[in-house]
């Protein structure tokens, strides 16, 4: 099955409608950021901040994000996601683009980007991090989710081999699975700073979720 074919079978497998666990908790996280991003002094009188919802869904967060003062595109690989986003938010500016790139943005484009737990679904990491550098404005900002995997959750997993096998299938969408210090050590390898990674959701240690804050090196 081609790339393209094998995403959106994934997505006629969820309900229209569905609300993704700890939706809330992303979307908290991202609605802070951008309302920090849009009141800074320095910005007064200036454009809105551009927002690039990475893997956007159904698109909800995206239309959230420019009723909260920004302007935002949302892009996606798979064309049944975008058909959905389009249905209930029209006014949201859409894209389809290609799993392996490249976007079709110029550099330096947006102010922030947003990947609420995309990541763990992406194929070729490396060109997809080179790729939101190359879209992000010098010092813009990186904000992205994925599941977590302390250290009691790990243990959970060695002692449930069932839970196990349930959580690691290979026929899962999910290709990568990220500790807080393997996706810091990873945003710096492609000259993020001040990354910034907590646990939310959950217990101490046994966290369902990472959110990820990190801004671009200058130019």
């Amino acid at each position: 099955m081609a790339a393209e074919g094998y995403h959106d079978a994934v997505w006629q497998s969820v309900p229209e409608g569905a609300k993704p666990a700890d939706a809330q908790l992303r979307r908290a996280f991202v609605l802070e950021h951008v309302a920090q991003l849009a009141g800074r002094p320095e910005r007064a009188g200036e454009r809105r901040p551009r927002v690039l919802d990475v893997g956007c869904g159904e698109g909800q967060l995206a239309d959230e994000l420019q009723r909260a003062g920004a302007d935002v595109v949302g892009i996606d690989v798979a064309q049944e996601a975008l058909r959905r986003a389009r249905e209930r938010h029209p006014a949201v500016e859409l894209k389809l683009v290609p799993e392996r790139g490249p976007w079709p943005f110029a550099d330096a484009s947006f102010d922030l980007a947003w990947a609420g737990d995309t990541i763990e679904h992406v194929t070729d990491t490396a060109s997809w991090l080179s790729e939101v550098r190359r879209v992000l404005r010098s010092g813009g900002t990186l904000l992205l989710s994925t599941p977590a995997h302390d250290r009691f959750t790990l243990l959970a997993f060695a002692l449930s081999p069932r839970r196990f096998d349930r959580h690691f299938d290979p026929r899962s969408d999910h290709l990568r699975f990220y500790t807080a210090r393997t996706l810091r050590r990873l945003l710096e390898d492609f000259r993020f700073e001040e990354v910034e990674v907590r646990g939310a959701g959950g217990l101490p240690g046994a966290r369902r979720l990472l959110l990820a804050a990190a801004r671009r090196a200058s130019f």
